[in-house]
């Protein structure tokens, strides 16, 4: 007999899982970034247009197939034609290298917040006075012998843990505690921020839209300026709306039959361009303000990357006075929470394909999957220290497995999904799988033109230019 698949209690339960696994780490420091790069205001407005078309598509049908098949990714896509079943292999091998790098990202987090922790009740200054020495701070942790791996090695067993408990006792009401007060730290932080004292350029830098970002030196209109800011928001929208990773399909496997997935998808876009925008409030104007300051240039101090997050940031909060370790230490409490919900869900991602896959019990495809993560994770933690010098392809193991997932993976798979939907199981499967629930499904028309047309296109546009950037090919950076 079939054992019966877990699923959420609720349409509640699944907005707030989806869009946990949404809000992590690239909406704290690259939706910032991208954002003062790009034209504010007009970035924001491009961001926008794509999340609720192209995203809004690739959203709805990786949770359209998950509901459908009942499968992680790994199974669902030979369950619905086998000749395709690669996407699914090659859609398990995004979650199953982005899970180890990305918990040890978490374990910088969780060193951070120790730091600050002490900086708060204890007066300690780690970093230096004015955190002058935030950059060697950092350095000195990622290229230590092993406190990268330990503290990333704590990072993976909580979530293993949350894993562990189940869809409903573990992943749900671990969203339930830490979505609500993820959302209010946020807001506290952001309030704070704009009611500083000269915040106002540093909002109108960051919400105003600034036409500068589309002209050439000569001050004309560039249309290769455009296309840069098209892919960069779209290359954003991957990282934020946890798109060709496993996680939609999986979360969608959960997911009951009488609940709408149109209207679903609307609210987890909504929620997540919510708290990138406030990411934004939370960071630019005092960013901006600091780089004033000091004399830095802005774009400089909004450097893209761990770089802002882990060297500017406490440089900026120790420009604060008495409130700056408080203001860190709330902030990086955030942060956490941000790392830890994405990093589950990635991580419920592999441990369903495990299950699926082998038809073993959680308990087991836990204890397995925690064994691989841990032993991938060793890789990027000790890649900055004791494995320095070891490079693959002219990168540390980090930025090569993130390189090969972002970069190469999840494009790939998008697109392959694309073509799958739009012209071997149609799009009127999915439409169908959405309107099983009982609700027709109103965006139809937008749906069949996006999945056949227009997102394969845009896919291909963002893989290459992706693959550019990385390789340093002509010049193209994002």
């Amino acid at each position: 007999m079939e054992k019966k698949r877990a699923s959420w209690s609720g349409q509640l339960a699944f907005v707030l899982a989806a869009a946990a696994s949404a809000i992590g780490l690239g909406n704290l420091w690259r939706f910032p970034y991208l954002a003062a790069q790009y034209g504010g205001g007009m970035f924001i407005l491009v961001y926008l247009c794509l999340v609720v078309t192209f995203g809004f598509t690739l959203m709805l049908t990786e949770i359209a197939i998950g509901r459908k098949t009942q499968q992680s990714q790994l199974t669902a896509y030979s369950k619905l034609h086998g000749a395709w079943g690669f996407i699914g292999l090659l859609g398990t091998v995004i979650p199953v290298l982005i899970t180890p790098y990305y918990c040890v990202i978490g374990g910088w987090v969780l060193y951070y917040l120790k730091a600050y922790a002490l900086m708060a009740f204890t007066g300690a200054a780690p970093m230096g006075e004015a955190a002058v020495n935030s950059g060697a701070f950092f350095s000195g942790f990622i290229s230590a012998p092993f406190a990268p791996f330990g503290y990333g090695m704590l990072f993976i067993l909580a979530c293993a843990g949350v894993i562990l408990l189940g869809v409903k006792n573990g992943i749900e009401k671990s969203n339930l505690v830490m979505m609500p007060v993820l959302f209010l730290m946020a807001v506290a932080i952001s309030l704070y921020v704009v009611f500083m004292p000269g915040a106002g350029d540093g909002l109108k830098y960051y919400l105003v839209p600034n036409m500068d970002c589309l002209r050439d030196s000569a001050g004309s209109f560039s249309l290769a300026l455009l296309a840069k800011t098209i892919l960069g928001a779209m290359g954003q929208m991957f990282y934020s709306l946890s798109l060709a990773m496993g996680i939609m399909i999986t979360y969608g496997s959960y997911m009951r039959k009488e609940d709408s997935i149109e209207k679903c998808v609307r609210r987890i876009e909504i929620f997540d361009t919510l708290i990138a925008v406030i990411a934004g409030l939370m960071i630019i104007p005092v960013v901006y303000l600091f780089a004033v300051k000091t004399g830095t240039p802005v774009k400089e101090a909004m450097n893209a990357g761990p770089g802002l997050m882990f060297i500017t940031l406490p440089k900026v909060f120790a420009s604060l006075g008495a409130f700056g370790p408080w203001i860190g230490l709330m902030f990086f409490l955030l942060v956490t929470f941000a790392a830890a919900t994405s990093a589950i869900s990635l991580f419920e991602a592999c441990v369903a394909s495990v299950c699926d896959v082998l038809h073993i019990e959680r308990k087991s495809a836990t204890f397995f999957t925690t064994a691989l993560i841990l032993f991938l994770a060793s890789f990027s933690a000790l890649g900055y220290g004791a494995w320095g010098d070891v490079k693959l392809f002219g990168m540390q193991f980090l930025d090569f497995f993130d390189f090969i997932t972002n970069s190469a993976l999840m494009p790939i798979v998008a697109a392959a999904t694309c073509v799958f939907v739009g012209y071997v199981l149609t799009p009127q499967s999915v439409i169908d799988e959405v309107e099983c629930s009982g609700r027709p499904m109103k965006s139809k028309g937008l749906y069949v033109v996006m999945v056949k047309y227009v997102a394969p296109v845009l896919v291909v546009a963002l893989l290459v230019s992706e693959i550019c950037r990385a390789l340093g090919i002509g010049g193209w950076k994002i």
